[in-house]
């Protein structure tokens, strides 16, 4: 398993993430090989996971080269080339669906 999908699931996991999936999309998207989803309960919570996610990644040297949506809160997208890990309010994650869009990649269990 690749080391930053692990950190990133343990990150989101001791941050009381929601429903974390993990979703292997490289032999489906030639966009990431895996993207990590989870939810927070309110807006302090998706930040407060995706800051623990980024310092845990941090302490072994990788960092995200995009960050999308972190003042808002509502759907955070965290970059790390190979894992693409994406923090949603409850409702938006509901709405965009990615675990039905990206149903042909493999669901990991962790």
């Amino acid at each position: 398993m690749n080391k930053i999908v692990e950190t990133a699931y343990k990150a989101l996991d001791n941050k009381k993430g929601i429903n974390i999936k993990v979703i292997d999309i490289s032999k489906v998207s030639v966009i990431a090989d895996y993207f990590i989803i989870a939810s927070g309960s309110n807006t302090k919570h998706v930040k407060a996971l995706a800051d623990n996610v980024e310092d845990e990644l941090g302490k072994l040297g990788y960092h995200a080269k995009q960050v999308e949506g972190y003042n808002t809160a509502n759907w955070i997208l965290l970059d790390y080339n190979d894992a693409i890990i994406h923090i949603f309010n409850e409702s938006d994650r509901l709405f965009y669906d990615l675990e039905r869009i990206w149903r042909d990649g493999q669901l990991i269990e962790m």
